[in-house]
């Protein structure tokens, strides 16, 4: 039996195990849903083992161990010792379901519709984990073979929806035992259902507060106004002047290690069937693009770093008049990073860039809401991609394009850490609904996804990756 036979099937025992799955509501971020959490690690942990996974473990974190959320850890080694390692990730936690009023169908009770299933987890990220067991069943029942042909791990963490605040740190504490050759994420999405299609790499993210203040007190404007500096105008400067005329943000040597798009790069991403038209009224009705010049809104949203004012605030806001100069006014920003930008680099240049346009009389600080997320990035000249996207064309049937995402995740850790290159391997949809009430998976990709791993352990295997390269020390 091939692979896209076994795969088809096995499918109906393969939903019912997910909606088995998916009724767990492991919400990461709810402190009284931590049993859940746990109970959903050890639900995978179990499947994995029933898969035949000779190794399953559930991995505690957090310091002290126990303190985080758990994690799952499984391992099936090659016949070959000298085959490569290949690491999957994924999480098992997922979003709470608010507003509850939303829904169709209560969010932990799994139901099918018209070819989707809806339900908290079904496309981020529990079906898109899920498949790989189906995947590697349907490779063993493919080729006779009793285990894969690559030494296969996962790991599943159950924090990812919180900020994954423990991840880095297990990946210290157990990275011997995570090396790797290559790294498998299937935790993104695809252009389209009509046009399957490859994640190349997550920008990165650091987010800060701007406080800027003045006199000891409110001053009346009538007294004072014109004649002391007034900190919500010298805050609106600066914000101002984040961007100059042509879009591009201005802090000292933002773009410096910015890596560019190849030229390839930017011809596949123009051949995706983009409607900019389409796409606006999808952003909440918004009436024009805008952004750095020279660069296409693709682009922009997917290779290009930027940086965002998210809220500010100051002085009087209430009803009616209050004619004063405020004492102190604030403001929020991220910033969104691309490959070759480090967060502490651009935090360094954000008070660098504050400290040198604050003028006489005031007083401004920048805080930081963390280290911040480094940008991932895969080439898409390297082999393990190449492998990626060889293995997804079978499955499809088609060509397979390239795109990137707008958002952030452990992914950069995962590639330091370990030192292995990535390969975005997933089948999830932008209409997924993910993180919002309705969510849901198209039944179909999800099979497509089996069986595109399934090919994925075999085209690896013969990618002409270096065996043992193994965690940096």
């Amino acid at each position: 039996m091939d692979a896209r036979a076994y795969v088809e099937a096995h499918a109906s025992g393969f939903f019912a195990d997910l909606k088995e799955w998916l009724a767990i509501p492991s919400i990461s971020a709810d402190p009284e849903r931590r049993d859940d959490v746990r109970k959903s690690a050890g639900w995978l942990a179990a499947r994995l083992r029933a898969t035949g996974f000779p190794v399953t473990e559930i991995w505690e974190t957090g310091d002290p161990p126990g303190s985080g959320q758990p994690a799952v850890f499984a391992e099936w080694p090659a016949a070959d010792p000298g085959a490569p390692a290949v690491l999957v990730y994924g999480h098992h936690d997922v979003q709470p379901v608010d507003p509850l009023d939303e829904w169709r169908s209560p969010p932990f009770a799994p139901a099918e519709e018209g070819g989707r299933l809806l339900g908290r987890g079904a496309s981020d990220d529990k079906g898109q984990v899920l498949f790989h067991a189906l995947g590697v069943s349907a490779s063993l029942a493919a080729s006779g073979r009793a285990a894969p042909p690559v030494t296969l791990k996962m790991l599943i963490e159950g924090e990812e929806e919180s900020g994954s605040p423990h991840f880095a740190g297990l990946l210290h504490r157990e990275r011997a035992r995570l090396g790797c050759d290559v790294i498998v994420v299937s935790d993104t999405t695809m252009w389209s259902e009509q046009v399957p299609s490859m994640c190349t790499g997550m920008r990165g993210l650091l987010d800060a507060q701007i406080d800027v203040t003045g006199p000891d007190r409110d001053l009346h404007s009538g007294s004072f106004g014109g004649a002391v500096p007034n900190p919500l105008h010298a805050l609106a400067a600066l914000l101002a002047g984040l961007h100059d005329a042509a879009g591009r943000v201005t802090l000292p040597r933002f773009y410096d290690a910015v890596l560019p798009l190849s030229a390839a790069e930017r011809d596949l991403l123009a051949r995706l069937p983009f409607s900019e038209k389409a796409w606006l009224a999808e952003a909440g009705d918004s009436r024009a693009a805008a952004g750095e010049q020279g660069f296409t809104t693709l682009e922009r949203i997917w290779a290009r770093p930027t940086a965002e004012i998210n809220g500010m605030w100051g002085g009087h806001t209430g009803a009616g008049a209050k004619t004063i100069i405020p004492r102190e006014a604030h403001a929020k920003l991220s910033f969104r990073l691309v490959a070759g930008q480090e967060p502490a680099d651009v935090a360094a240049a954000l008070e660098e860039y504050v400290a040198r346009h604050t003028p006489p009389g005031i007083e401004a600080g920048v805080t930081f809401g963390g280290p911040g997320v480094r940008a991932s990035h895969s080439p898409i000249g390297s082999p393990a991609v190449r492998a990626g996207r060889r293995a997804m064309e079978r499955a499809f049937g088609r060509e397979i394009l390239f795109t990137r995402e707008g958002g952030s995740g452990p992914e950069a850790d995962l590639a330091e850490i370990l030192g292995a290159p990535l390969v975005f391997l997933a089948v999830g949809l932008d209409s997924d609904r993910i993180h919002a009430p309705n969510e849901k998976v198209e039944m179909g990709l999800l099979l497509k996804g089996a069986e595109a791993a399934a090919y994925l352990w075999e085209e690896l295997a013969s990618a002409g990756l270096i065996s043992g390269a193994g965690p940096r020390p």
